[in-house]
């Protein structure tokens, strides 16, 4: 605030306010399969190796459980899971961080860069009963 106003910025896919209009993908950029798009659907999608992830890679160098993305608090961050080679964020080791639109992860082999977009919200549907 100055001059006694109150300003507001405009942050724009930088910093999401909420998760509900906003979509986050994937986009992998090194790692075998280059252009490949993965949609983080839901509140909480854990990537690895493992059986039981919601994104499965063949990467040896990928943990089975390797990293948690989650819509928090009106963001979205990963999370390392204790794996054996680490996660990346901008080049830069993590044990959580929050994402921004365009930043590059590194996992094993792969590397992606992180997509925001604001979606745009679905139209109303009402069902009348006859």
């Amino acid at each position: 605030m100055r001059d006694g106003m109150t300003r507001r910025r405009d942050l724009g896919p930088q910093a999401p306010r909420g998760v509900n209009g906003w979509s986050a993908t994937l986009v992998e950029v090194a790692g075998g399969a280059e252009g490949n798009e993965y949609p983080v659907e839901g509140e909480r999608v854990v990537l690895g190796r493992g059986p039981d992830v919601d994104l499965a890679f063949e990467d040896d160098l990928m943990s089975a459980q390797h990293a948690v993305f989650e819509h928090s608090r009106g963001a979205f961050s990963v999370t390392d899971l204790d794996s054996t080679n680490g996660t990346r964020v901008n080049g830069a080791a993590v044990t959580t961080r929050a994402l921004a639109h365009g930043d590059r992860i590194e996992i094993g082999r792969h590397v992606f860069h992180l997509l925001l977009e604001k979606r745009d919200k679905p139209p109303r549907t009402w069902v009348i009963d006859e």
